[in-house]
């Protein structure tokens, strides 16, 4: 029997196309485009660390063939999974491991970083492309930049997938385990940002229970973290074709912004 080709998703302006192939049961990911190509390499860098993921069955110079999460011990997790305590618990283990696993190769290899997008040039970028240099808080905001992006970068780095939904989470059907997949973002960073991330998509209950399995943190992280996370934020969307509903919130924020509010 010839194998069927189902196309799952098409990022164009990444270059990134994910297949199912039938028979056998499988998903091919393919980056037509370098730069996306990192996640082949950072599913090596998972597994060597012990940290799971998806099982890869061949990789290529621009592709991965991996197990399909749809079947077997694992399922695909939905939106209504986001407000279950217990699968925060589990989101929790899964980035545990991440954080502690990851933190002595971070400090020894060059990864992506979000807080290194913080600079002059691309807060200008969001200035003219979403009509914020307009804003009263825009001259102090522009001056306070080297100081934040260096509040940032200081803050202690792990390994950091800074990517949460429940579109890229797969939850074993026993209720044991979570497994957090699609690497394209994975880098390094301060462990916050994550914690941050995945909250931001759980309901309550499962915010709290999140947040009680996985641990102390560091409350600095979390000062800093109040303006970087909101700069990361339009920096992102100011990339795309059309300003996206997502960042709106973020613009806001930013309106109302005063000078004690950049104090990191």
């Amino acid at each position: 029997m010839k194998p069927e080709l189902t196309l799952l998703r098409h990022k164009k302006r990444e270059g990134v196309s994910t297949w199912r192939v039938n028979p056998p049961v499988c998903i091919v990911k393919h980056f037509a485009k370098p730069d996306n190509r990192r996640e082949i390499e950072n599913y090596r860098i998972l597994q060597s660390l012990g940290i799971p993921t998806p099982r890869i069955i061949a990789r290529g110079e621009k592709t991965l063939l991996m197990e399909d999460l749809s079947i077997g011990a694992y399922r695909l997790a939905t939106e209504k999974d986001m407000n279950d305590p217990a699968v925060g618990v589990l989101v929790a283990a899964w980035y545990r491991k991440l954080h502690e696993n990851g933190r002595a190769y971070a400090q020894t290899h060059d990864l992506y970083d979000e807080s290194e997008h913080i600079s002059p040039g691309n807060l200008a970028l969001i200035g003219e492309r979403t009509g914020a240099k307009d804003f009263p808080i825009w001259p102090a905001l522009m001056e306070a930049v080297p100081r934040i992006r260096e509040a940032a970068l200081a803050l202690p780095r792990t390994l950091t997938y800074n990517d949460f939904f429940y579109g890229n989470l797969a939850l074993a059907r026993d209720g044991s385990a979570a497994l957090v997949f699609d690497y394209d973002l994975l880098g390094k960073g301060y462990v916050y940002g994550d914690i941050r991330n995945v909250c931001s998509s759980l309901g309550e209950k499962a915010k709290e229970a999140f947040l009680a399995a996985y641990g102390p943190f560091d409350e600095r992280e979390a000062a800093v973290d109040e303006i970087v996370s909101e700069l990361i934020a339009l920096g992102a969307a100011c990339q795309k074709e059309k300003f996206p509903r997502w960042a709106e919130g973020a613009l806001e924020t930013i309106r109302n912004w005063t000078e004690e509010d950049l104090m990191v």
